[in-house]
């Protein structure tokens, strides 16, 4: 499950991003994509202001961030597998009112007990 998690990141990410840009062009080039007169006329105003050279690096752009966000909502749903599992096993908490009092001072002594360590080891 994590190397279906760690799919598509590398050390710097630069390479990867590069290789998604030459696969892209390459998809682009046989291609034909038809933009609404909306879409033309935000990718144009990009264009005029600088931020994009091409109505292909605009589509370009657009596909990148699809890309990301549907890695995101890949990575999400691993994550909503692994709780509904923990679920499954019973490593879940009833949610009431009281239980996250009871957490929120669980949390609130670890954090004290954390700061008293490290201003009792601290230089």
């Amino acid at each position: 499950m994590q190397a279906l998690r760690d799919c598509g990141r590398d050390a710097d990410g630069r390479i990867l991003a590069a290789l998604r840009r030459n696969s892209l062009s390459r998809i682009l080039k046989a291609m034909d994509v038809q933009l609404t007169p909306d879409q033309k006329a935000f990718a144009r105003r990009a264009i005029e202001s600088g931020r994009l050279h091409s109505e292909q690096d605009a589509v370009q752009e657009a596909l990148a961030l699809w890309e990301e966000r549907e890695r995101q909502r890949t990575e999400f749903l691993l994550t909503l597998d692994d709780a509904k599992a923990s679920l499954a096993r019973g490593e879940g908490r009833i949610i009431t009112q009281e239980s996250m009092r009871q957490l929120a001072q669980e949390v609130k002594e670890r954090g004290r007990a954390r700061l008293l360590a490290e201003l009792t080891t601290s230089p």
